[in-house]
C-alpha cells in the first residue's frame, strides 16, 4: 500500500511553509469564524484537548463547514484527531475530506501507529475518490518512549511531512516542568530526527502557553530558528506575527543570500567550488544555506 502513496505524494505535493499554525477549538463557532484573519499559514481544527468529550461528536459533525471556512484566506488546513481508537475512528470519518491539508497525530509514539493512520486514510480516500495520498502528517511527540523511536516514526510513511514536540504533554509525562533544560533535549532531538527525514521541525524550546509575555516568546522563536526549526504551533492569535517574524528571513539574511548567490554565480564561472567574499572562505554548505534563506520568502 506505500508503494501506491508514494507516486502520488512525489509527484504532487512539496514541504510547505508553514511558520505558524494555529490552533482553534473546533466545537467554538465564533473562533472558527474569525481564524482565517488571524494571519496564520494553517489552522489547525482541533477535535482532540480542546474540546470537551460531550461536545465531540457534534465539533465532528461540523467540520466540513469548518474547514471551508477557515481556509478561505488561502491557510493550509490541518484537523488534530483524538488517540484513542474509537475517537480516532469518528475522527477519520469526518476528517478525511477536500480541503484538509494534514492530520495532526497526537502522542505519537510509535511507526506502526503511523502506518495503521496510513492506511487507514488511504482507505477512505479511496472510497471518497480523493486523491491518493493528498492529506500529510503532523506527528506530535509527547512521551518520553517515542523519543527512542523518532527516527522510524520520521520515515514511517510518505504522508509524514512535520514533527513536533507536545511540550506540556511530554514534561507531564516525565514528572516536570516546561522549561527550558526539560525541554532542550527533546526538542532537539525532533529536530535532528525530522531535518534527517526531508520533515519539517516545529517548534521552540518553551512552554506552548507563553503568550503574554511577547519579549520572551520572541526571543524563543528567534532561538528556534536559529537552532533550525521552521516554524511554530501556536494555541493563541497572539503568538502568530511572533512566528511568522521570526520564521521568516530579515532584510539582513535576505540581502547576505543575494551577495553569496551572486558571487557563486561568478565563481562558477571561473570554474570554483569555494570562493571568498568580504575576506570570509565560502564553501558550499554557505551557499547551500543562502539558497535555502532564499527559498523561505514569503510567495
Amino acid at each position: 500500500m506505500i508503494r501506491d502513496i508514494v507516486p502520488a505524494i512525489e509527484g504532487a505535493m512539496s514541504v510547505p511553509r508553514w511558520r505558524s499554525l494555529l490552533f482553534v477549538p473546533a466545537h467554538v463557532p465564533r473562533f472558527v469564524e474569525t481564524a482565517h484573519e488571524r494571519g496564520a499559514d494553517g489552522v489547525i481544527l482541533d477535535l482532540e484537548d480542546s474540546v470537551p468529550q460531550d461536545q465531540k461528536g457534534e465539533a465532528r459533525r461540523q467540520l466540513r463547514e469548518s474547514v471551508a471556512k477557515v481556509a478561505r484566506k488561502g491557510a493550509s488546513v490541518l484537523v488534530r484527531l483524538n488517540r484513542g481508537l474509537r475517537a480516532l475512528a469518528a475522527d477519520l470519518d469526518a476528517a478525511v475530506m477536500r480541503g484538509v491539508d494534514a492530520l495532526v497525530l497526537p502522542k505519537t509514539d510509535s511507526a506502526e501507529w503511523v502506518l495503521e493512520i496510513a492506511n487507514a486514510v488511504s482507505e477512505l480516500e479511496r472510497e471518497r475518490n480523493l486523491p491518493l495520498g493528498r492529506i500529510r502528517f503532523l506527528a506530535q511527540i509527547e512521551t518520553p518512549g517515542a523519543l527512542q523511536r523518532l527516527a522510524g516514526i520520521a520515515s514511517a510513511h510518505p504522508r509524514m511531512v512535520a514533527m513536533a514536540l507536545g511540550p506540556e504533554d511530554f514534561s507531564a509525562a516525565v514528572g516536570g516542568a516546561p522549561e527550558f533544560d526539560l525541554l532542550l533535549m527533546p526538542n532537539l532531538s525532533v529536530l535532528f530526527a525530522a531535518r534527517a527525514a526531508g520533515l519539517l521541525p516545529l517548534g521552540f524550546i518553551g512552554s506552548i502557553g507563553e503568550f503574554s509575555d511577547t519579549d520572551k516568546l520572541r526571543e524563543a522563536a528567534a532561538h528556534a530558528r536559529r537552532l533550525g526549526f521552521a516554524g511554530a504551533l501556536a494555541i493563541h492569535p497572539a503568538q502568530v506575527a511572533i512566528f511568522n517574524e521570526a520564521f521568516s528571513p530579515s532584510a539582513q539574511e535576505l540581502e547576505w543570500a543575494y551577495s553569496i548567490v551572486a558571487a557563486e554565480n561568478d565563481a562558477n564561472t571561473r570554474g570554483l567550488s569555494a570562493f571568498s567574499l568580504n575576506g570570509k572562505m565560502i564553501d558550499p554548505p554557505v551557499v547551500r544555506r543562502a539558497h535555502e534563506i532564499l527559498g523561505s520568502r514569503q510567495q
